[in-house]
């Protein structure tokens, strides 16, 4: 079963283009959602987050104090790397154990995640690929799904890869940007997939 790691900056659609592959039967793997789940699930990991950050980071029924964490990590990139370096161990260990227990009989699965390249969980795919759109149109429809400001977006942006640098650690780009069809691309890529994963 091959794994494949789909990504994108902020905005590029990433989620949309998973979706379409999940109608096809493919199983898809969330890494953000995965790494809020491991947050209160995964043992070691919160005992990680309380050395690093106290005990005060969890409430006493065990759900994440999100206040603090965020108080935290949003002042300094050290603090933040800090995080990640104890967040992105768990999501591949989640990822792991998710794809152990596939009992369907599938070619490949993908791997959704914001930071595929800069968690360097690229490493464990078998292929990638990058969903791109211009910064104009990602910032427009990120303002309007999350009601925030352009600077907000460019901070969120800033966070992650520039998109030329995914690119170029990409095998495959699926294009987003309003003129080309995402169905056509997805398909081709599926068929690809499937000739690879048999």
């Amino acid at each position: 079963m091959l794994k494949i790691g789909i990504t994108g900056n902020i905005g590029s659609g990433k989620t949309t283009v998973s979706k379409l592959f999940e109608l096809m039967g493919i199983p898809v793997f969330y890494a953000d959602e995965a790494a809020k789940n491991v947050m209160v699930t995964d043992e070691l990991l919160i005992a990680g987050i309380k050395e690093a950050f106290g005990n005060i980071a969890y409430f006493n029924d065990g759900t994440l104090n999100r206040k603090h964490i965020a108080g935290i990590v949003f002042n300094g990139e050290a603090q933040l790397a800090k995080l990640n370096a104890l967040v992105h161990p768990a999501v591949f260990r989640a990822f792991d154990s998710w794809v152990k227990q596939i009992t369907a009989d599938v070619p490949y699965v993908l791997k959704e995640a914001a930071v595929l390249f800069e968690s360097s969980s690229y490493k464990f795919c078998d292929k990638t690929i990058i969903v791109t759109a211009p910064l104009e149109l990602r910032i427009k429809r990120v303002m309007k799904r999350d009601n925030i400001t352009r600077q907000e977006v460019l901070n969120r942006e800033a966070r992650q890869f520039p998109e030329e640098k995914k690119i170029l650690l990409a095998d495959y780009i699926i294009k987003n940007d309003e003129s080309a069809l995402i169905i056509p691309q997805v398909l081709k890529l599926h068929a690809q997939f499937l000739s690879l994963g048999h």
